[in-house]
């Protein structure tokens, strides 16, 4: 069997009789992810708006997560969504290659706009008189570098992607890997880039924040006699763990889909690419979008 790795989060396979199977399962899953990632940043895309008077470098960060959610349910879970109705891409090799591209966009800015405010609440806490000074100019240059890396980092779809004859008179938009190596080599980049690196960095600033809450809490509870967490304002703390839930919804989501696609890459014999419990990890990846404004209104 022909298998073409999609990695915007499910593989695109030749049609058989268990794909069918499961077409049910998929469509109903990727329709309601659809709607939850659409529904949810929208609404807090109104809430925001409501708040704009506040223009706190929160409401900043979470306005491009918002977008950048929506650039997921939109160009990544909507196509395939499609894909899975039709059960073959239905359309020219320009809007192959565009949606693609899109598809991994979404996923680079909605893991890079996470890093980034993950980044400010670190100089936030940790230094607290940088972040004062230089704090706006940061945070825009963080924002402008999250959408810029994930333009640049995604140029490889446009090339790897192409419309491909399937069957007689049947085509698809599948990936094209110079093999054996090309699909190991990308699918490893992809980890690392969309998911190991970023997870480095989260993991190390939330390592510090919390050290740093801990030490100054500590501290001003010998100077002042008594316990309490006078050093650090309750809304910071608020942020913090939001960000910090943040981080652990996305790592949930993330986690199983990475592990799943390097074992499939790497030992494509062992790999466990059939079933339902394979088809719900590729699908609810993109449920990170759902849980990000949720999460968000929550806290606030």
């Amino acid at each position: 069997m022909s298998v073409q790795i999609d990695q915007s989060g499910n593989s695109t396979e030749k049609p058989t009789e268990e794909d069918q199977g499961f077409a049910l399962i998929k469509v109903g899953v990727l329709g309601l992810i659809f709607v939850f990632a659409t529904c949810g940043n929208i609404f807090l895309l109104g809430t925001l708006w409501k708040k704009r008077k506040r223009n706190t470098r929160t409401h900043l960060f979470l306005l491009h997560l918002c977008l950048a959610d929506l650039v997921v349910a939109f160009f990544q879970v909507l196509p395939q969504l499609s894909i899975e109705i039709t059960h073959r891409f239905r359309g020219t090799d320009f809007v192959c290659r565009c949606v693609k591209y899109l598809q991994v966009v979404g996923m680079f800015a909605s893991t890079y706009m996470i890093v980034a405010m993950t980044i400010d609440r670190y100089h936030a806490v940790c230094r607290p008189m940088v972040s004062f000074f230089k704090g706006s100019f940061r945070r825009y240059v963080s924002i402008g570098a999250a959408w810029l890396i994930s333009l640049i980092f995604s140029t490889p779809q446009l090339f790897i992607f192409s419309l491909q004859k399937v069957d007689e008179n049947q085509y698809d938009c599948w990936a094209k890997f110079i093999e054996p190596w090309g699909s190991r080599i990308y699918i490893s980049w992809i980890t690392l880039s969309v998911f190991a690196l970023p997870a480095f960095i989260l993991l190390y600033c939330q390592i510090r924040i919390c050290t740093s809450i801990y030490s100054n809490v500590k501290r001003k509870a010998q100077q002042a006699g008594r316990t309490g967490a006078k050093g650090v304002s309750s809304a910071m703390l608020k942020t913090v763990k939001m960000t910090f839930v943040i981080i652990m919804a996305y790592t949930v989501c993330w986690s199983p889909f990475f592990v799943v696609q390097l074992w499939s890459a790497w030992s494509p014999g062992s790999a466990p690419t059939k079933g339902p419990v394979f088809v719900i990890i590729m699908l609810l990846a993109s449920l990170n979008s759902c849980t990000n404004p949720w999460i968000y209104l929550y806290y606030s």
